[in-house]
């Protein structure tokens, strides 16, 4: 956020207790342990909203943009559960999440299910020929993302997502 940025929104702030209370809010989102997104709410359900996430400027200079799937595909949705504040329809708002548990939901997309493959391989293939154990590898993740599904209340409760107002 620039400097006009913030000049321009604390023109609009009256008391002082808000402008602290904002400037608290805008020294928390550039914290080191938290990832953010700027987006805009796409929809309200019961108790929880849809936020249409922001192309990602800094995709376009990456080196690893190649290798990311954040980069590839445009608009992004999120969904979040019961959040503390009222917005509205077509709101921009930043989305925040731990640092802590962006690499907990890598671990369990990506390498929990690589890790899984592998062990899968090389236990199968002392017991079976090279293809099926390569086709039992494969197919060992199908109960992996079911269970995965299954249990995905639990993992939105983990991973709480928190949205701030721009």
């Amino acid at each position: 956020m620039s400097c006009s940025d913030l000049t321009i929104k604390l023109n609009f702030i009256t008391s002082k207790n808000e402008i602290n209370n904002h400037l608290k809010m805008e020294s928390n989102l550039s914290s080191k342990d938290v990832y953010t997104h700027s987006g805009v709410v796409s929809k309200k359900n019961n108790g929880s909203l849809v936020v249409s996430l922001d192309e990602n400027v800094h995709c376009e200079s990456c080196r690893a943009k190649s290798t990311c799937g954040i980069s590839e595909s445009g608009s992004k949705e999120v969904e979040i559960s019961t959040p503390n504040e009222t917005f509205n329809i077509n709101e921009h708002v930043n989305v925040v999440l731990r640092k802590g548990l962006g690499l907990k939901a890598v671990f369990w997309a990506y390498i929990f299910p690589f890790l899984l493959m592998v062990f899968t391989l090389g236990v199968s293939s002392l017991f079976l020929k090279e293809w099926m154990a390569g086709v039992l590898s494969l197919l060992i993740l199908i109960p992996y993302y079911l269970a995965l599904y299954a249990l995905r209340n639990v993992f939105k409760k983990t991973f709480k997502i928190s949205v701030v107002k721009i």
